[in-house]
């Protein structure tokens, strides 16, 4: 079957058919949708057999840092969506930062949109930001289709996405209040800290600058707004192990709040991060191997919701790697593509199965961004979005097989497992063995407005 071809049906003797159920079956596909899944017949033409190789729903990565236009040496649509591609993934949700001009205006949309014609391998939907003063442009960009909006509570790192002081977020919440939408927190918050001196190529340095306190107080008062208000709210890559009680207490007491955590903090730890490693430095900090074990246990207690990869990349020069000076570089880690085998290589390890990773990687994150009825689920009505993958085979993460445009990466040379063999886009076979389709088939999805806003005249 060639590349960009339609495909119409696809078996395997390992399909994903629910909860933690894994057994043959064929998916008929038919106008780019799930039109059955079969667990059995014979389907002769236009089939793709995947033998024995996974089959489970394309992932649905909700935090991915595009850059494109104004930041497009750092990565754009075309190499981040092959990247997306490579790695199972179906659709990503792109970051209202750190573009030029950010996602924060109707007008700043639409030049988002306008960008991607033409350049996307993958389904590609948008997130809007909260800023100082935009709080008027909020309800037009729910209207036009982003799927929530995103507001830091400490600097952003690029000065046209200031963050938001407590004023202005009464005043975006005010806006949102019944529409729906969901409101992205960067939880951490400002503290006094003791400056000491201490050798800024020593990653223990960086680490102390940003204490887990900051996160823990941050979300403290995300709970608060997203009671007040009723307003869902997000909060993105959590880190902190210590911040998990307060999460629980407001889940329980019925606050309409979700929480992702990422790859690296999954699969990284700080006593491991060599000095001068700069490729490692990301906001909120990777922390230590305590921590990242508690972070597991969340997520199989569920208290965690979802899985991302908040893939942040930037220039090699921004990165300082030729200082080594974690204070000046540039916070943010590249792994788009590997999320699926990142995750799957410890996760396995530690009693996680097949439908632990669709929950996870594809329905929760569909689910966050309005697209739970369309994405993340392997079922008749869906779209025809599919990763074929190997769980059982290892590879090492090297150049050469990155697709991303800046290949520096905190992964190189690991060895992970799980091989991600094709990837399907609403019928489309974007991705095979390495290769992918002459022409990007992906599409810009818009999000229908949840409710109808309320009169603020």
């Amino acid at each position: 079957m060639e590349l960009g071809s339609t495909v119409s049906a696809v078996k395997s003797t390992r399909v994903f058919l629910g909860n933690q159920q894994v057994g043959p079956a064929v998916i008929l596909i038919r106008d780019g949708k799930i039109h059955q899944v079969l667990s059995s017949g014979e389907v002769t033409e236009g089939v793709l057999d995947a033998g024995d190789s996974v089959v489970m729903p394309g992932i649905v990565d909700c935090h991915v840092h595009v850059n494109e236009p104004g930041r497009t040496s750092w990565e754009g649509f075309w190499t981040a969506t092959r990247a997306a591609a490579a790695g199972g993934i179906t659709t990503i949700v792109d970051m209202p930062l750190n573009s030029i001009p950010p996602t924060t205006t109707l007008a700043n949309l639409q030049a988002k949109l306008r960008e991607t014609s033409g350049k996307c391998f993958v389904d590609t939907a948008f997130w809007g930001g909260v800023i100082p003063g935009n709080q008027l442009e909020l309800q037009p960009m729910i209207q036009a289709g982003v799927a929530g909006f995103k507001c830091f509570l400490i600097q952003s790192g690029v000065d046209e996405f200031p963050h938001v002081s407590h004023g202005d977020l009464l005043a975006a919440l005010e806006q949102l209040r019944g529409t729906g939408t969901v409101l992205l927190f960067h939880a951490e918050k400002e503290v006094q800290l003791t400056n000491e001196s201490n050798d800024p190529q020593q990653y223990d340095t960086f680490l102390q600058s940003r204490p887990d306190i900051m996160e823990v107080e941050a979300i403290r008062s995300v709970i608060q707004l997203c009671i007040e208000y009723q307003v869902r709210c997000h909060v993105v890559h959590l880190s902190s192990s210590q911040a998990l009680p307060v999460i629980q207490e407001a889940k329980k007491g019925g606050a309409s709040l979700t929480v992702e955590t990422t790859h690296h903090y999954l699969s990284l730890s700080a006593e491991n991060v060599p000095a001068g490693a700069t490729q490692f430095k990301c906001c909120p900090p990777i922390r230590s191997a305590h921590n990242q074990d508690q972070l597991w246990a969340a997520l199989k207690a569920g208290h965690i919701d979802m899985v991302v990869s908040d893939h942040s990349p930037c220039t090699a020069d921004l990165k300082k790697l030729d200082s080594g000076d974690f204070t000046q570089a540039w916070g943010g880690i590249s792994s788009l593509q590997f999320g699926l085998p990142l995750f799957w290589s410890l996760a396995s390890q530690k009693g996680f199965q097949f439908g632990d990773a669709v929950r996870l990687l594809c329905q929760n994150t569909a689910r966050l961004c309005g697209l739970g009825q369309q994405k993340g689920s392997l079922a008749p009505g869906y779209d025809a979005d599919l990763v074929i993958w190997d769980p059982e085979r290892e590879f090492e993460v090297c150049i050469k097989s990155i697709h991303h445009k800046n290949k520096i990466t905190p992964y190189l040379g690991m060895s992970l497992r799980g091989v991600v063999r094709s990837t399907i886009v609403r019928g489309h076979l974007v991705y095979r063995d390495g290769s992918f389709s002459a022409e990007p088939l992906g599409k810009t999805v818009l999000i229908p407005s949840r409710t109808t806003p309320h009169d603020d005249a």
